[in-house]
């Protein structure tokens, strides 16, 4: 499956996610329900996945990061329930996507009242 058929399908379910919930729950409400969601449209998803921080071949540690959900082993998608995205939030993305060395990553602000609004797509360009 492509990347842009992958990320195009998380986008539907998080829509419509948004449309049963609404805006403004807590992320780990909008995280279990993606789950499911992107289970029944057959997609394998992973959630809270490890990610390790290296250095000049050594690990510094296995537990540095967790990525919210992992889909197809390939795209990375963090949730958000906050009143505005800030750059910290991008930052974050992009460090999973680095350290994971994965190629892509959604941002979803689950707390708007149009969910295309809350969509960030961020492409992991620097290989490791």
């Amino acid at each position: 499956m492509s990347h842009n058929k992958l990320s195009s399908d998380v986008i539907k379910a998080a829509i419509s996610v948004h449309k049963e919930l609404g805006p403004g729950l807590l992320e780990s409400v909008y995280q279990s329900c993606m789950v499911i969601a992107l289970s029944e449209m057959g997609l394998y998803v992973k959630t809270e996945v490890a990610v390790p921080i290296k250095f000049r071949g050594k690990e510094i540690t296995s537990q540095g990061f967790r990525i919210d959900v992992l889909v197809e082993d390939t795209l990375v998608v963090e949730f958000k329930s906050v009143n505005q995205i800030k750059d910290i939030h991008k930052k974050q993305l992009l460090t999973y996507l680095k350290l994971s060395q994965k190629p892509l990553g959604l941002l979803i602000n689950f707390n708007e009242i149009l969910l295309k609004n809350g969509i960030t797509r961020i492409i992991n360009s620097v290989s490791l």
